[in-house]
């Protein structure tokens, strides 16, 4: 699926100790693997199954998305930030395409 395109929204500063909101959206069509074609044929599942965040390498959040998902995934979720860095989010397609965008973020 090459037209996946990932969107994050991250704020560029944030205080020390400060619980900030982050949210992705990731462009993808999600075929669950249970309709069928024109002819029948079952249409084969591509979903993106796996996204994580980390924050200057450490896990902040991550989860297995099933079929059931709907189209283009939208994820929100909160992290604490003690020191400036980057947030690394990867997406991870049925076809083994890995999709990634990164953030600084600088805390004052």
């Amino acid at each position: 699926m090459a037209d996946a395109k990932p969107r994050v929204k991250v704020p560029k500063t944030a205080a020390k100790g400060e619980v900030i909101t982050l949210k992705t959206l990731i462009s993808h069509q999600m075929e669950s693997g249970q309709r069928k074609d024109k002819e029948g044929k079952t249409i084969p599942r591509q979903i993106i199954n796996k996204f994580t965040c980390e924050y200057n390498g450490q896990p902040v959040f991550s989860c297995d998305l099933d079929p059931a998902v709907s189209a283009n995934p939208y994820l929100e979720f909160t992290a604490k930030v003690e020191e400036s860095g980057t947030f690394k989010f990867t997406w991870v397609d049925d076809d083994g395409s890995i999709y990634t965008a990164e953030n600084e973020l600088k805390v004052e």
